[in-house]
């Protein structure tokens, strides 16, 4: 299986669990061509929003180039919505990490999988 397939697989099954519990749901398109477009998906549920960078990745670490949590940031201020890194891990599944949360390293922001599987943050603790 592709990255792209694996990924996008992972974005369905987000927004299905997303969907199930009444919220209206976006995929955006071509997201992740460049680090300005917008966050994989947002939700919104009673006038309340959240939106998700996806990364469906099975390895120790997670990493974001600083422009795509720039703008990930803007969307925050811009929209007022909470934005996470949704990240998938095979057998284990979604961990919700904050922009905040994530480690400014020299290169890119990062989270690793020790962190994430600490801070716990599963969908039934966001989702409103």
């Amino acid at each position: 299986m592709t990255r792209y397939s694996k990924g996008a697989r992972s974005e369905r099954e987000l927004m299905a669990f997303l969907h199930d519990r009444n919220y209206s749901v976006v995929r955006s398109a071509g997201s992740g061509v460049n680090p300005m477009s917008p966050p994989d998906i947002i939700a919104i549920k009673e006038g309340k929003g959240m939106a998700f960078e996806c990364k469906a990745w099975d390895k120790d670490s997670l990493s974001i180039e600083p422009d795509k949590i720039g703008a990930l940031e803007a969307w925050e201020k811009n929209t007022g919505m909470t934005a996470y890194v949704a990240w998938r891990m095979n057998g284990t599944g979604w961990f919700f990490i904050r922009l905040a949360e994530m480690k400014r390293t020299p290169k890119n922001f990062t989270v690793t999988r020790s962190i994430a599987t600490a801070i716990n943050r599963r969908l039934d603790a966001i989702i409103f």
